[in-house]
C-alpha cells in the first residue's frame, strides 16, 4: 500500500500512531451534537437551523463547518414536494378587497391574522385542517380539524383565535375567496368583533403566502414523513406539530431563528 501511494513505511506508521488532533476531537464532539439535533428535529433541519441550534446550546462554530460535517455524515434534510392549492372560489358570494396587500410583517401581534385550509390524507379519507396565524410572530393562534369541508371548520378556528388572543378594532383577518370564508357565519363573527375582512385576489396564492408556507412546512416536515391509518391518528400528530413543535420548538428563519413563542415574548400582545 505504501508503494502504491508513494509514501514511506515509517511515515505511514508515524501517522497511524499519531494521537487525534484537538480539531478532530472537537469535530467528533460537534458531529455527535449535530446528529442529536438532526434526529430530535425529525430530520427537517438543514445546516442553517442546525447551526443556530448549536449556538443556542453554547457551541462556537460557523455554518460552513456545520454544513461540511453534515455532508460528511450524509445528513440531508427532507426535500420539498409539489404543493397543490385546493381553494374553491367559484361562487357568486360577495368578496372583500385585499386590505393586507402582502404586508406580511406587521410590527406587533394582533395587527393582522391570516387563515387558510388544507387537507391531510388518511386511509379513512381526508382530514381537513383550518388554521389562523398571527403574521407578526407566525404563531398558529387558532386551528380546527374536521372530516368534512364545511363552514364550521373555519368558524371554529376563528373562534379559537379570538378566545386565545382577544381582538382590537380594525384588525385585519386575511383569507382567500373560498366559500368557507365568504359564508354568512364567518363574516358575521368578523363584523361582531370589529375585524376587517381582507381577501386574496382570485387564483393568486402569493397574496396569502405565509399560510401557504406554513402548510408546506407541515407537510414536508411532518405529514409526508409518515402515513396515517385513521383520522384520529392524524389529529394527534398534527396537534403535536402545531402546539408542541411549531409554536414552541421550531426555529423560524424569518423571526431571526427564534420560535414563534419566543418572538412574541419580545413584543407585547395588543
Amino acid at each position: 500500500m505504501c508503494q502504491v501511494l508513494k509514501v514511506s513505511r515509517s511515515g505511514y506508521y508515524d501517522w497511524n500512531q499519531r494521537p487525534v488532533s484537538c480539531r478532530e476531537r472537537a469535530n467528533q464532539k460537534l458531529t455527535a451534537e449535530i446528529k442529536e439535533i438532526f434526529t430530535d428535529k425529525k430530520r427537517i433541519y438543514g445546516s442553517p437551523r442546525i447551526h443556530q441550534e448549536l449556538l443556542r446550546r453554547g457551541y462556537e462554530c460557523g455554518v460552513n463547518r456545520v454544513a461540511r460535517l453534515m455532508s460528511k455524515e450524509g445528513l440531508v434534510a427532507v426535500h420539498r414536494r409539489k404543493f397543490r392549492v385546493t381553494t374553491k372560489s367559484n361562487h357568486k358570494r360577495p368578496v372583500a378587497e385585499n386590505q393586507l396587500k402582502r404586508q406580511f410583517s406587521p410590527s406587533n401581534p394582533n395587527e393582522a391574522w391570516a387563515a387558510d385550509i388544507t387537507y391531510i390524507y388518511t386511509r379513512e379519507g381526508f382530514l381537513y385542517l383550518s388554521v389562523i396565524l398571527d403574521l407578526c410572530s407566525r404563531k398558529v393562534i387558532g386551528w380546527s380539524m374536521s372530516e368534512r369541508l364545511k363552514d364550521e371548520l373555519t368558524v371554529k378556528s376563528l373562534e379559537m383565535a379570538i378566545e386565545n388572543r382577544g381582538v382590537q378594532p380594525g384588525q385585519i383577518v386575511h383569507t382567500d375567496q373560498g366559500i368557507q370564508y365568504t359564508s354568512q357565519e364567518f363574516q358575521k363573527i368578523l363584523e361582531q368583533n370589529n375585524l376587517l375582512s381582507s381577501m386574496s385576489r382570485r387564483g393568486n396564492c402569493w397574496d396569502n403566502a405565509v399560510v401557504e408556507s406554513f402548510f408546506r412546512s407541515l407537510k414536508i416536515e411532518w405529514v409526508w414523513q409518515t402515513f396515517y391509518d385513521t383520522r384520529a391518528e392524524a389529529r394527534r400528530d398534527i396537534f403535536e406539530y402545531i402546539e408542541v413543535f411549531y409554536n414552541r420548538s421550531r426555529l423560524h428563519s424569518t423571526l431571526g431563528y427564534k420560535t414563534p413563542e419566543e418572538y412574541e415574548k419580545l413584543r407585547k400582545v395588543a
